[in-house]
C-alpha cells in the first residue's frame, strides 16, 4: 500500500548556461512520487525527463524551485552529504551498459564494487543474493563480453541495488534490448517493487513498458503535461494488456495557477492556429474551442 510521498518537486527549474547559450530544460515542473510506487516518465527528446531523473539521482543540481527526496532537501546538501545520498538513497540503471559495468570484471565482481569498503565475506554474500534476485546466479563468473544485452541489464539492476537504496532510477532500461527481454526486465522491476516495496522511477520511450506500470507522467517542454493512471480492471491482468490500446485513464495536469498544457495535435484538430482559444461552461464541463472569427 502506498504511503507518503518520497519525491516531491515544486516549481522545479533547471537552466543550462554556456558562453553564448542559455537552455531552460525544466520550466516549473510539479511532480510527486509516492513511497513504494512503480511509475514511468515519458516525453519527447529534449522534454526534460532525463534532466529530472538526474536531479533525483543527485547527478545535477536544480537552478530553482523545491526538490525533496526521502526527506532530504537536495538544494541544501553539502558535497559530502550529496556523496552519501547517492551512495545510500538512490540506485541508477543506465541504458548504456558501459556506464553500468566494468568490462574486465566478472558479474559478481561488478556487483561487489559499490560495496568496496565493506566486509569482504558480507560483500560476496550480498552479491550472491542479488544475483539470485535477478536470475543470474549461473553467470556470476562471466564478463561483459560473455553476457547478452538483457543479461547485462539484469547485472546492472543488481549493481544498483548493492547498497540497499530506497529509490531505483532507470533511464531507458529497455532501449538496447529486444521486446521479449524488455518484458522480462519489466517483470524484474515489478517483482522488486512488489516484494521489496522499492520505489522505482523509469524514464522510457517504450510504449509497452509504459502500459504496464500503474502511473505514467508525461513531461512536455519542461513541465508536467498529463498523467495516465491504470484502470482498475487492468491492474491484475498485466498478461493481457498487449491486447488493448487504452489501459490508462489520461488526465491533463493543472499547475498552481490553473494553467494546463493542451497537446498541439489536439489543438490542430479543432483548428487553433494562434495563441487564443474560447472557453465555455456546458453542463458542468469546460469546452475548449477555436476562437470565433471577428
Amino acid at each position: 500500500m502506498l504511503s507518503e510521498d518520497i519525491i516531491v518537486c515544486e516549481d522545479l527549474v533547471k537552466i543550462y548556461k554556456t558562453k553564448d547559450l542559455e537552455v531552460l530544460a525544466l520550466q516549473g515542473l510539479e511532480l510527486s512520487v509516492a513511497k513504494g510506487e512503480l511509475m514511468a516518465i515519458i516525453g519527447n527528446s529534449g522534454s526534460g525527463k532525463s534532466t529530472f531523473l538526474n536531479m533525483i539521482g543527485g547527478l545535477d543540481r536544480p537552478s530553482a524551485g523545491k526538490l525533496t527526496v526521502d526527506g532530504k532537501d537536495l538544494f541544501k546538501l553539502s558535497p559530502q552529504e550529496l556523496v552519501e545520498y547517492k551512495r545510500s538513497t538512490v540506485g541508477f540503471v543506465w541504458q548504456n551498459n558501459a556506464r553500468n559495468l566494468v568490462p574486465y570484471l566478472t558479474a559478481i565482481q561488478n556487483i561487489q564494487l559499490p560495496m568496496l569498503f565493506g566486509d569482504g565475506r558480507k560483500r560476496r554474500e550480498r552479491a550472491l543474493e542479488l544475483l539470485e534476485l535477478v536470475g543470474m546466479s549461473g553467470k556470476k563468473n562471466h564478463r561483459l563480453d560473455q553476457l547478452s544485452g538483457g543479461e547485462q541489464q539484469r547485472i546492472a539492476i543488481a549493481i544498483a541495488l548493492a547498497n540497499n537504496p530506497k529509490i531505483l532510477l532507470a533511464d531507458e532500461p529497455t532501449g538496447s534490448v529486444d521486446v521479449k527481454t524488455g518484458n522480462y526486465l519489466l517483470d524484474v522491476f515489478r517483482e522488486l517493487n512488489k516484494n521489496m516495496g522499492l520505489t522505482i522511477v523509469i524514464v522510457t520511450h517504450d510504449r509497452m513498458l509504459a502500459k504496464k506500470v500503474n502511473r505514467v507522467v508525461a513531461i512536455r517542454d519542461g513541465k508536467t503535461s498529463s498523467e495516465m493512471v491504470m484502470k482498475q480492471s487492468y491492474k491484475d491482468r498485466l498478461d493481457a494488456i498487449e491486447m488493448y490500446d487504452e489501459v490508462h485513464n489520461e488526465y491533463a495536469v493543472l499547475d498552481k495557477a490553473g494553467r494546463v498544457q493542451i497537446p498541439r495535435e489536439l489543438l490542430d484538430q479543432i483548428h487553433v492556429t494562434g495563441n487564443r482559444v474560447s472557453l465555455e461552461l456546458v453542463d458542468g464541463k469546460i469546452i475548449v474551442g477555436a476562437p470565433e472569427e471577428s
